[in-house]
């Protein structure tokens, strides 16, 4: 079955020059249906709020921190199954470790290009 390219996806990031490039990325794959958060708690409220089909949020952000969002995610009955990619410049064995344990769907270090976005999101998404 196709990736449904009209899902919304969940970008999060504190850095809004990273919320542009992520976007640009997902229009590129043909992902128009994008919304943004600047941190973990506001893109919480989005995801009670609405349908997402994916989540890709960065790690490093305050006040509460993309592996805080996806522990709470992942502890919420209407949100544990979300496909939910983690992206950050660390890229410490460890920390996968940590984002694998807390249930992340895939994780991305930076910097990365669509190619890259396409293959991680293929992976939880399925092949488009």
């Amino acid at each position: 079955m196709a990736v449904n390219k009209e899902m919304h996806v969940l970008i999060v990031d504190d850095y809004k020059t990273m919320l542009r490039i992520l976007r640009g990325l997902l229009l590129q794959l043909g992902f128009r249906n994008v919304e943004e958060a600047d941190n973990g708690a506001t893109a919480l409220a989005k995801l009670r709020g609405a349908d997402f089909g994916l989540v890709i949020s960065d790690w490093n952000m305050e006040p509460m921190t993309g592996l805080q969002l996806l522990k709470a995610v992942r502890a919420e009955d209407k949100l544990k199954k979300l496909p939910f990619i983690m992206v950050t410049a660390e890229s410490k064995p460890e920390n996968v470790i940590t984002a694998k344990q807390a249930g992340v769907s895939n994780y991305i270090v930076k910097p990365f290009n669509a190619e890259t976005l396409k293959s991680k999101m293929s992976s939880v998404l399925g092949p488009f």
